[in-house]
């Protein structure tokens, strides 16, 4: 298994310094596209702070991308079968929210993400990030209050939630366990 904070952390760094210099942009461009300070930008790329789950759905959303898109090119990972043991990790520093990737390639509409979310934490994330794509939240374990556009859905355990149009949303554990879902998501 791989962390962020072990071996992906500088590949991140190169890969959004890559995706930055493939389009000619300057820091300030990407500052501009993403809503994410330049000296931020910076100190990521020089992989001095590791970005939190909300600063890298941004970046990546300025490059066109998801967040699940811009981890696997950073990990680079070829092959179709993705072994439990090779499915990268990265927890977020802010929340302790830990996300597995465990099945993407870029030339395959449909990428499946599980995430550990703790006992009181939350994460919000912008319309932007659900921009092209459709995504279905599968409840495994514990309670999940995920608000979309305002309108809050409780979820337990098995339930399942298709998302609507583009839209904020905050991903949020209330109780005192925590909780495990699976994101699905195809590019529309």
């Amino acid at each position: 298994m791989s962390t962020i904070v072990d071996d992906t952390a500088a590949k991140l760094s190169s890969r959004i310094r890559l995706e930055r210099e493939a389009r000619g942009w300057s820091l300030g461009d990407v500052a501009t596209r993403s809503g994410v300070a330049k000296a931020t930008i910076s100190k990521i790329e020089r992989c001095e702070v590791s970005p939190t789950a909300a600063v890298l759905v941004r970046l990546a959303a300025a490059f066109d991308q998801t967040l699940a898109g811009l981890l696997t090119r950073a990990e680079t990972a070829d092959n179709r079968l993705v072994r439990a043991a090779d499915q990268p990790l990265w927890r977020d520093p802010a929340t302790g929210y830990v996300r597995r990737q465990l099945f993407v390639r870029p030339d395959h509409p449909v990428e499946l993400v599980e995430v550990t979310l703790p006992a009181g934490q939350s994460v919000e994330l912008p319309a932007s990030s659900y921009a092209r794509i459709r995504q279905i939240v599968w409840v495994k374990s514990g309670r999940l209050t995920l608000t979309e556009a305002g309108t809050p859905h409780e979820l337990a355990a098995g339930d399942c939630l298709g998302f609507g149009p583009p839209a904020d949303v905050t991903f949020a554990n209330a109780t005192t366990a925590p909780c495990s879902y699976v994101v699905a998501l195809a590019r529309s």
